[in-house]
């Protein structure tokens, strides 16, 4: 006698899960469109920022005028220390992915969330470039989409080594320093080739903040950032733990 009510409520059940079922589908349909809407919207916004951008200044002459400072320091030039030092700290995985890293995105979005700081950013390099050369340092969603497609554009025209040199010679090291060739004189007295682990390290934090990091404005938070450059040098395999224990 149970058996009839028993049956009727799994047919019950069942019809309920298709229709939840075919609800569900709706909406992940739905969502899908949407996210293909907002990104074709993105898309076109970025794209048409930059294309105003290069109206008023190729990318070329961007480059250019970089390339053609009187101290422009090309990255044979560059000390290893430093070079890797940069690499480490701003974007360790740079010769390995292209004009952006969503990996990097993700790891850095994480690391802030989890140590509760903004230490690391997500921007490649190449972007960094984009925007010392190609936007202001207005921190816009627009511009920051103009900034990917920028960046697509520095690595489909120049190599890695040659980007990596753009943005060290367009970088703020405080102080009234612009470019590393500056930065070696100003803070050491010595060409960039020349700098010592202790001096590339120091230097290699201070873009990311000058007016906070220059070691003549905080020496105590300069060093601090200094060890974050040693600590990131040390996981990523460029120097002993030793090397990094002696400097601190």
């Amino acid at each position: 006698m149970n058996s009839i009510p028993l049956f009727e409520s799994l047919l019950y059940n069942i019809v309920r899960n298709e229709v939840f079922m075919k609800l569900f589908k709706k909406l992940l349909i739905l969502l899908l469109i949407l996210f293909v809407i907002a990104t074709t919207v993105l898309f076109i916004i970025g794209f048409s920022y930059y294309s105003h951008t290069l109206k008023q200044k190729p990318l070329v002459s961007r480059v250019d005028e970089v390339t053609n400072q009187e101290h422009y320091v090309s990255f044979e030039n560059l000390s290893k220390n430093y070079i890797h030092a940069v690499i480490a700290v701003e974007d360790h995985r740079y010769y390995n992915h292209g004009a952006i890293d969503l990996i990097g995105i993700a790891r850095a979005f994480y690391t802030n969330i989890r140590d509760g700081e903004f230490d690391e950013g997500g921007s490649t390099i190449t972007q960094q470039v984009a925007k010392n050369i190609v936007f202001n340092q207005d921190k816009t969603l627009v511009r920051k989409l103009g900034e990917i497609f920028a960046a697509y554009d520095l690595e489909k025209n120049y190599s890695k080594d040659e980007i990596f040199a753009f943005y060290v010679n367009s970088s703020y090291f405080g102080d009234g320093y612009y470019g590393i060739y500056d930065a070696s004189h100003g803070y050491y007295q010595k060409d960039p080739k020349d700098l010592t682990l202790d001096e590339a390290t120091m230097l290699a934090g201070i873009p990311n903040a000058p007016s906070i990091y220059a070691p003549t404005i905080n020496p105590d938070l300069a060093k601090k950032r200094q060890r974050h450059v040693l600590n990131k040098m040390v996981e990523y395999g460029y120097i002993l733990q030793e090397e990094a224990a002696s400097i601190l």
